[in-house]
C-alpha cells in the first residue's frame, strides 16, 4: 500500500478521533479513559497551530483514508523546557505493521531539527514494546521508568521514559582546557 505523508487540515479530524478513540475505549496506548468529541479535535488542532506544532497523517493514495497520524508539543509549560518537545503517534490498526509509524516519526525528527528542538520526548506504556522497539531504532535512549504513576481499565500503569538529543548541547561538544 502507498502512502503520503502530509500536514493535518481540519477536514482530517473526524478521521483523526475514528483513529484515536477506539485506543481510548479499547488499549492502553494512551491512559485516557474518555473518547473526545470533534470540539476537542478542533481545539486540539488549533492549539498545535497557534504554537506552530506539526500534526501529520498518512493518507493512502488510492483511497484518500487517513491511516494514521503524528504530533508533538510542549513537553513541560515551564520555559526551561522550551527546546524539548513530546509526541504521539497513532495508527489505525487495519494499517499497522506496515512502516508508518516510522515513516511519521521520520518526518516529525526531520520537522523538529529544523524547528530548534533539542529533544524529543516519548511517554510509552509499559507493555508497548513494539513502540518501544520503534523508538530504540530511530535513536531513542530510555531515560526512566515510572512504576504505577497511571491507572487504565482497573490496573496501574507503568511508564517508559524514551528521549532522542537532536543536536548536541554547545557544552557537550566544546572541548575542555587542560589543567
Amino acid at each position: 500500500m502507498r502512502f503520503h505523508l502530509r500536514p493535518a487540515t481540519e477536514h482530517d479530524l473526524a478521521a483523526i478521533q475514528a483513529i484515536y478513540n477506539p485506543e481510548v475505549l479499547q488499549h492502553v496506548n494512551t491512559w485516557n479513559e474518555q473518547p473526545f468529541d470533534l470540539a476537542h479535535f478542533q481545539h486540539w488542532f488549533q492549539q498545535l497551530q497557534k504554537q506552530n506544532f506539526p500534526l501529520l497523517v498518512a493518507e493512502h493514495l488510492d483511497t484518500g483514508q487517513i491511516a494514521g497520524y503524528a504530533d508533538y508539543s510542549t513537553f513541560r509549560s515551564i520555559s526551561g523546557f522550551k527546546h524539548t518537545v513530546e509526541h504521539s503517534v497513532f495508527i489505525d490498526r487495519q494499517f499497522s505493521r506496515q512502516g508508518l509509524g516510522k515513516q511519521l516519526m521520520q518526518a516529525l525528527i526531520q520537522h523538529a531539527q529544523a524547528h530548534q528542538v533539542h529533544v524529543m520526548v516519548a511517554a510509552i506504556d509499559h507493555d508497548n514494546s513494539g513502540s518501544m522497539a520503534l523508538h530504540q531504532q530511530l535513536g531513542f535512549q530510555h531515560c526512566g521508568y515510572m512504576p504505577q504513576v497511571g491507572k487504565k481499565f482497573g490496573q496501574w500503569r507503568d511508564l517508559v521514559l524514551m528521549q532522542l538529543i537532536l543536536d548536541p548541547a554547545p557544552e557537550q561538544t566544546a572541548s575542555t582546557p587542560a589543567d
